[in-house]
């Protein structure tokens, strides 16, 4: 996730105008109406820190040099606790508002004819605010805090307000903090240079490419470097692990080398990984911050750390027009999350999660454009700024050819480095590059909400006298809104087993299609490997955690009969994930004479009295059984005892769920674990942590976007597809084996 708040030039606009915007202490806030940041003024900062963590305090010399064409009147946002003055220049600091945590002041200046404004300003005071949860649906919450100063670490942000940030300005930075002896501090750019003595360390950081806000991160920290091919490898740990700090230098110089040669120079020079002390994962200018149970899992060095690398190039490589939505994160989830996972086979298997979390989590009343994604606040925004984007990007892909697209991608790179880019902006760079007219892709994709429907009508399989097989049909989307522009594969089987695809561009309501065929098609699949954003069919969509997770409605029924600490464990549970979801609610199974059918339910526990009826549908089924006597289970063909199993179903359109813990220990891990495993249809844990030791999805059966054709039944094929690295010049090759599912 990338941390990047910005404010563009305020110039000309007067103080009451900024307070009725909202804009004065608001850096989270979209930038709206006001020029492109090829424009934007560059402010030189050169900090001298000095940080006293058990006083939560620091002080300060920030010696700025504005550019010649700033005019003469600026504000200037600073913490509320720290007390500026100009102590050189010809320069003036009045407070002017306050706003939260943050103080703004006019600074009034004497314009010096050709040349920029140095002004000299001194700071003190103590940052220290508390951790905030902040929930993200059901079970599901993260903390945050605007800025520290404290014994276990510091953590200031730009919109921290540690420095004074001239509103409207990108900043370069040379930085040097003095900081207790043992301790080491992180910025972006350049360094670290360090000098020790028996009571402090000085350490110094440098960036000169313009930045969209300025970060100082400390901590008791353990430095592991290596150089690579394209910058330095660096990994700050709070607790010395050098096996751990080379796998991290390893992963770095792997992702660096990739990412900068299918988009572009990587723009900084070096990428750090940096220890938190609380849960995060921050993508910041040349690093990242993870907390310090993240890093360690062993998965995230492939999924959650080459997608914080990559912001570097889409966040904080080039900026994000706020003002037309925010496009980096869905651009960096396929270009990191979604290709590794193409690249071990499994692209079509992420792409229909993406789908299945669209249908999950957005209601009506929750969708918007992705022109109005600014960042992630919750499982709803995710799956439309991440997820919806992301697929955006692979239309285009699919719709323009692998060349192309990784052309326009580094095009869109080049053009707009260290400056803040929209999506016309992206628009833009594929236009030059593939000669096609984009414009109604773009306004119908990044400006309207919702999704398509697909239907297949009207299949027909004709023998011709050459010997050849003509195959007509024709697409419809079925939703109540407007058609969408929309690239839709169609596979093609014929009773040689022979695969081949079919692409039909929908401009309108429908599109008819007509092909030859060498043998008599066997088989016709519209899109299956989910590569169109669109509402999944029945029979595509399996039961999943999400499902339930996502529900506005829902029950969860504690089990009366349960051991009283059990009980009592599994009431946490319920009570935990029913917090903040005001359509749901917490019973007794005793409670209710008949299962409710009108809402989503959680069953929890082997002593749940409704648990035949949940048996009774996965025999109906056959995906499951339970044996609740011995604390055994079955899932698809395999038996399992001495775990705890978890499962989602349906009965007829409602979602129901089961968790088959034993213990309260086991139960107390699964109420922070499960809302994380949202897109298995199925789960095993042991032990009390507990561990999880198996999860899968259910079968996906037949939808009505698939016909047989014929008697025969080849068995099932696509043709493959090159993976974007294959389609960049002088790229490694990334893997052994062609993709067999990209």
């Amino acid at each position: 996730m990338q941390d990047s708040n910005r404010f563009r030039w305020l110039a000309g606009v007067s103080l009451g105008a900024l307070l009725g915007l909202g804009l004065l202490g608001l850096s989270v806030l979209p930038l709206a109406a006001a020029e492109t940041s090829a424009s934007t003024p560059v402010v030189e900062h050169a900090i001298e820190v000095t940080l006293d963590p058990n006083a939560g305090t620091l002080s300060a010399t920030d010696y700025l040099s504005l550019p010649p064409d700033a005019p003469a009147t600026l504000f200037v946002q600073l913490h509320r606790a720290l007390e500026p003055e100009i102590i050189a220049g010809d320069a003036q600091l009045e407070p002017v508002a306050r706003r939260g945590h943050l103080r703004q002041y006019r600074l009034e200046t004497d314009p010096e004819p050709g040349g920029a404004r140095e002004i000299r300003l001194r700071y003190q005071g103590r940052i220290r605010h508390d951790l905030d949860a902040v929930r993200e649906g059901m079970g599901r919450e993260r903390q945050q805090s605007l800025g520290t100063i404290s014994p276990e670490g510091v953590f200031l942000s730009g919109h921290s307000g540690w420095y004074p940030r001239v509103l409207g300005t990108l900043e370069t930075l040379s930085l040097r903090v003095s900081l207790p002896a043992g301790w080491l501090a992180v910025s972006q750019g350049e360094g670290p240079s360090i000098e020790r003595d028996d009571e402090r360390v000085r350490v110094g950081w440098r960036e000169t490419a313009p930045q969209d806000g300025l970060y100082l991160i400390a901590a008791p920290f353990t430095l592991y470097r290596e150089p690579t091919e394209v910058a330095e490898a660096q990994a700050f740990l709070r607790r010395a692990d050098e096996a751990l700090a080379a796998r991290y230098l390893e992963a770095t110089a792997t992702y660096l080398a990739r990412y900068s040669q299918l988009i572009g120079d990587y723009p900084y020079a070096k990428f750090a990984l940096v220890e938190n002390f609380w849960e995060t994962g921050y993508g910041m200018p040349s690093f990242t911050l993870l907390g310090p149970r993240v890093l360690r899992l062993p998965f995230i060095l492939h999924s959650s750390y080459p997608h914080e690398i990559l912001h570097n190039w889409w966040g904080n490589g080039v900026y994000v027009d706020h003002a037309q939505g925010n496009w980096s994160e869905g651009l960096t989830a396929y270009l990191a999350d979604h290709l590794n996972q193409a690249l071990a086979g499994k692209g079509s298997d992420y792409r229909r999660d993406q789908l299945k979390a669209y249908a999950d989590h957005v209601r009506d009343h929750q969708d918007q454009p992705l022109s109005a994604f600014h960042g992630r606040h919750g499982a709803a925004s995710q799956a439309i700024g991440y997820g919806k984007a992301l697929m955006l990007f692979h239309m285009l892909r699919i719709q323009l050819g692998e060349q192309t697209f990784v052309r326009s991608l580094q095009r869109f790179y080049r053009d707009n480095r260290f400056s803040e880019a929209s999506w016309d902006a992206i628009q833009v760079a594929f236009e030059a590059e593939s000669g096609a007219d984009l414009d109604a892709f773009f306004e119908a994709w990044t400006t309207r909400p919702g999704a398509p429907r697909l239907a297949l009508a009207a299949v027909t399989v004709e023998p011709l006298e050459d010997g050849r097989w003509r195959l007509s049909g024709r697409l419809e989307q079925t939703q109540a809104a407007e058609p969408f522009p929309l690239p839709v594969p169609i596979a093609l089987l014929d009773e040689t087993g022979a695969a081949s695809e079919l692409r039909v561009t929908m401009d309108a309501r429908e599109a008819r299609f007509s092909t030859m065929l060498d043998a008599r098609p066997a088989r016709i699949a519209v899109d299956p490997r989910f590569d169109s954003f669109r509402t999944l069919a029945e029979g595509e969509a399996t039961p999943t955690l999400s499902t339930l997770f996502g529900a506005e409605r829902g029950l969860i029924l504690v089990p009366s009969e349960a051991p009283p600490a059990l009980r009592a464990a599994y009431r946490q549970l319920a009570e935990a994930w029913q917090r903040g979801q005001a359509g749901w609610s917490v019973a007794l199974d005793s409670e209710h004479e008949a299962l409710p059918s009108d809402r989503a339910i959680w069953l929890l526990g082997w002593s749940n009295r409704w648990l035949p009826t949940l048996a009774a549908i996965g025999a109906e089924q056959r995906t499951f059984a339970l044996d609740p006597a011995r604390r055994r289970f079955r899932l698809l063909d395999t038996d399992y005892a001495e775990q705890t199993p978890v499962l989602s179903t349906r009965r007829g359109p409602q979602a129901l769920g089961w968790i088959g813990a034993d213990s309260a220990e086991a139960v107390i891990g699964l109420a922070r674990k499960l809302p994380h495993y949202g897109k298995y249809g199925y789960l095993r844990f042991e032990g009390s942590a507990p561990t999880n030791v198996g999860k899968g999805q259910w079968p996906a059966g037949e939808s009505n976007l698939t016909r047989w054709l014929s008697e025969a039944r080849p068995p099932l094929a696509y043709p493959s597809r090159p993976s974007l690295l294959d389609a960049t010049p002088g790229h490694p090759a990334a893997s052994s084996a062609a993709p067999s599912n990209p």
